[in-house]
């Protein structure tokens, strides 16, 4: 059977730290039953964790929503302002002054 991500940590951490519990599992036939189960049962705990986290972010922090019309006109203008946002990995936090000095470069230009 072929696991995910979260299959194949376990197998690894049985193989290193349980290796009688994962031989036991081999011989009765249980072992891949009990990983894939144990995988399902992360991945519903990740989705609930992270539906939890941004529901919660969003009713502590907020959203703020920032716009700036009539950037550009250039597709490869938007494509750099995209690539820039995106290469630079800008925060939330960053934001605004990545978008405040695209602005001042807009007026300069206009």
């Amino acid at each position: 059977m072929i696991f995910g991500k979260y299959g194949q940590m376990i197998l690894s951490n049985m193989e290193k730290n349980y290796p009688y519990r994962k031989q036991e599992l081999e011989l009765t036939g249980e072992l891949n039953t009990k990983i894939f189960e144990r995988e399902q049962y992360i991945l519903k705990l990740k989705e609930k964790l992270e539906n939890e986290i941004k529901t919660e972010y969003k009713e502590k922090i907020g959203v703020e929503q920032r716009k700036i019309e009539n950037i550009t006109n250039s597709e490869k203008e938007v494509d750099k302002i995209l690539y820039q946002l995106k290469e630079n990995e800008v925060t939330p936090i960053g934001l605004e002054d990545v978008l405040i000095e695209l602005e001042e470069k807009i007026n300069m230009i206009c």
